[in-house]
Order: C-alpha cells, then structure tokens, then sequence
C-alpha cells in the first residue's frame, strides 16, 4: 500500500511537471512576436499566422489524441507528444526562419494537445476520485505560473546574451549555439532540452493503469455527428473558440501594440505586460472559486465578460478613458495604464474558461467525452483570433484590429444570458435551500 502511494504522488508530481512545461511552451508567443516582425520583415498578418501554425494543431489533433490515449494507453502518447514538440523546438533553434518557425509551432501545437487529453484522466486516478476538483485547481495554479515565468525568462536571455556576464555556464552555451542577431532564438534550445529532460523522467517512470470513466471515452465518429447536429453543442463549440480567442488575441498581440502606440519596450516593458497577464489569470482563478461558490456561475460570467470589456477600452485608449470619466490617476501617462490596463483582462478572463466548459457539459445529458473532445477543438479559436487581429492590423491599424476582441467577449456576454444548463453550479446559498426544502419535506 505504501508503495502505491508513493508511485501515486511521484505520478501526481509528474502531471503537475506536464502542466508547467505546456504552459511554458504554450503561452510565450506574444513577447516574441515583436522580435519575430523585426527579425523576418513581417506585416501584421504574416505574424499572426504564427500562433495560427501553434493553435490550428489542436483543431486538428484534440479529437484524434482521445483515440490514440484509448488505444496505446497514457504513457505511449505522452512519449510520443513531448517527441513531435522536442522535433518541432530542435528545428527552429537549428534553423531560425519564418517558413521554419510556422512548421515548428504547428509540431509543438500537435504535441501539447496530445499532452492535454491525456493528463487529465491520469491526473484523477492518479491523485484519487476525491481530491480531483483539488488537484485540478492546483494544476491550473501552477500552468498559470509557468505562463508568468516564461516571458520573464525569454526577457533575461534576450537582455542577457548579448551584453550578459561571461563564465555563465548557460549564457556561454547559448550564445555559441544562437545567432548574434537572434537572441531569442535561445528559447528554443531552451524548449528542446525541457522536452528531451520530459521524456528522460516519462521513460523512467511507471503509470497506473487508467480506467477512463464513461464521461471521460470519447465515443465514436457516430456519436460526434449527433452531436454537431445539436445547436447547443455548436454554440458552446462558438464559445470556447470565443474565449481562447479573446485570451491569445491579448496576449500575442499586448508587446507589439504598446510598441507600436508607445514605443515602449517588448523585450522588457512588453514581456512584463504578458507576463502580468499571465500572473493575474492566477489570481483571478482563486477569486473565481469563491465567486463560484457564492453566485449563479452565469452571473459571474456575465460580470467578467463586462469588466474584461471595460479594460480592453482602458487597454485600447488609455488616458483618454479616464479623461474623459473625469478620473485622476497618478499612473497616467503614455503606456503605463494601457499596460496595466490589458494585464488585468487576465484577471477577469481567468474564470471564463471554467464556467463556459462546465455550463456546455452540464447542458447535455449523455455523451460528455465526446463533447469535451469538441469543446477543446474549439481551441482553434486561439488560430483564428489572432490571424485576424493582425489582417485587420495591416490595414487598418492594429488598435482597430483587436476590436475583434468586443466581438468575442460579447459572444461570452452573451452565453451568460442564454445558458439553460440542466444543472447549475451548486452556491452556498442553493446548498441552504435544498437543506431547509428537504427538512420541511421531512416534517
């Protein structure tokens, strides 16, 4: 019994360690993005088909990796993901280019979307059935921290190459394997030897047997069709693709605008605006377990969706917001309150994805892994949104291009309005209503 317990929190750990290394890979593409534009000469558009390479791979591999975990179990498709992602980050740091970095992004995308269906299962028999919703939360916390931490670092190496102390082990390293001209590139040997550590501790490493609960299989191709056939299926399916959008549409796009509008830095000042945003998603997530626990999970949404909106507007016009409603803040000047201001979308985003996840699965009655497998095929909102801010970007201004994002968020105001789930989100308030309906039943 002992033994088991311990190969049960090594293996906690271990999905823990996944969480953080997704994380870590996933969300450092909006400080890069300057450097990308200025390195290879892109337009607008050009840049955001780059987290359009990234997100398109979980459009396409998110229903497949269900199958491919059912069939060759946990550990094989882990080994397998973090294999594409080590081939896909080795590739670009070998060869930096913009054709490259497109193919690059779209083999770690396919990677951590394999990652992504199969930890989850594993993370709940692997921590017990009852600390699940726990460890969930947990995980979140430490994907959040990885996405704060990442941008942090691409600022060191990018600062620290090419100025940085000598006899440092790393930088030394780095700076014989990284272009001169390139110092970003760096955090892509960063990535492939993170990948290649991965696989040394999954290969090492023993895995519990998975019993996929039913919720959990994802169903055949019969049951997919049913699905789509179902409007609520499809408008949830909109929603998800809503919110990721909105989340990387901020994120990749926050250094490039307070460049452009501010002239401020995307090497530090931007990467700390993303990595605030980040910080604050972490944050806002441990606020939104209690609001959860307090009101109607639909009301919170509703909320959130409004003051994101309300921050974007600060985000997007800055001082003239604050003008014009008469307030005096010390911080306003040029690039400070929009910097301040599009960190704090995080913060009200950071209880969307839950809520929309949760009311579209509570809204159905049968079939909720194959429907979790449409939901999170919905990430592609995180290719499109992007792609799109940048077009209108080129032609238009980017200001004018990331009011894609009002689009966005009003479809996520909007499901807090039309949402019908069979089951709402138990509050303490409901909690104390069924005990006095049942005690007065009882008498």
């Amino acid at each position: 019994m002992g033994e088991t317990s311990r190969r049960n929190y090594y293996m906690v750990f271990l999905i823990f360690l996944t969480f953080f290394v997704i994380s870590f890979l996933t969300n450092i593409m909006g400080p890069l993005i300057p450097d990308i534009i200025q390195s290879f000469s892109l337009s607008l558009a050009l840049a955001g088909l780059l987290p359009f390479s990234f997100f398109i791979a979980y459009g396409v591999m998110s229903i497949p990796a269900g199958f491919l975990v059912e069939k060759y179990r946990e550990k094989a498709a882990m080994l397998l993901a973090f294999s594409v992602a080590f081939c896909g980050a080795l590739l670009f740091a070998l060869f930096p280019g913009y054709l490259v970095a497109t193919i690059s992004l779209f083999l770690i995308g396919l990677g951590m979307a394999i990652l992504q269906v199969a930890i989850n299962p594993l993370l709940r028999v692997s921590g017990g059935e009852e600390h699940f919703a726990f460890n969930s939360v947990l995980a979140q916390l430490i994907f959040g921290g990885a996405s704060f931490l990442s941008p942090r670092l691409y600022s060191y190496l990018v600062t620290s190459l090419p100025v940085g102390e000598k006899h440092n082990a790393l930088l030394d390293s780095l700076r014989r394997l990284v272009p001169e001209r390139l110092p970003w590139v760096s955090l892509y040997w960063v990535f492939a030897v993170t990948t290649v550590l991965m696989l040394i501790i999954l290969v090492i490493s023993r895995f519990p047997r998975v019993e996929l609960k039913e919720e959990e299989k994802v169903g055949t191709w019969g049951i997919y069709k049913i699905l789509f056939r179902k409007k609520i299926v499809l408008l949830y399916f909109l929603g998800i693709m809503a919110y990721v959008g909105t989340e990387q549409g901020v994120a990749n796009w926050i250094s490039q605008f307070l460049k452009t509008y501010h002239g401020l830095d995307p090497q530090t000042a931007g990467a700390r605006a993303v990595s605030y945003f980040w910080g604050l998603m972490t944050l806002g997530g441990l606020l939104g377990l209690v609001l959860l626990k307090l009101f109607d999970s639909r009301k919170v949404l509703l909320a959130a969706s409004l003051l994101a909106m309300a921050t974007l507007t600060l985000g997007l016009f800055g001082p003239a917001v604050l003008t014009t409603l008469n307030l005096r803040i010390p911080l306003i000047y040029s690039g400070r309150v929009e910097l301040f201001a599009f960190s704090l979308i995080g913060f009200f985003a950071s209880v969307m994805w839950p809520i929309i996840f949760s009311l579209a699965l509570n809204s159905v009655d049968r079939y909720h892994g194959a429907f979790s497998g449409i939901l999170c095929t919905g990430i592609i909102g995180g290719a499109l949104v992007p792609l799109l801010v940048g077009w209108l970007g080129d032609h238009l201004g980017l200001r004018q291009g990331m009011f894609v994002l009002y689009l966005t968020l009003g479809f996520i105001l909007s499901i807090g309005i039309w949402a019908r789930p069979l089951i709402s989100n138990e509050t303490i308030w409901l909690r104390k209503r069924k005990k006095l309906a049942a005690s007065q039943a009882g008498h």
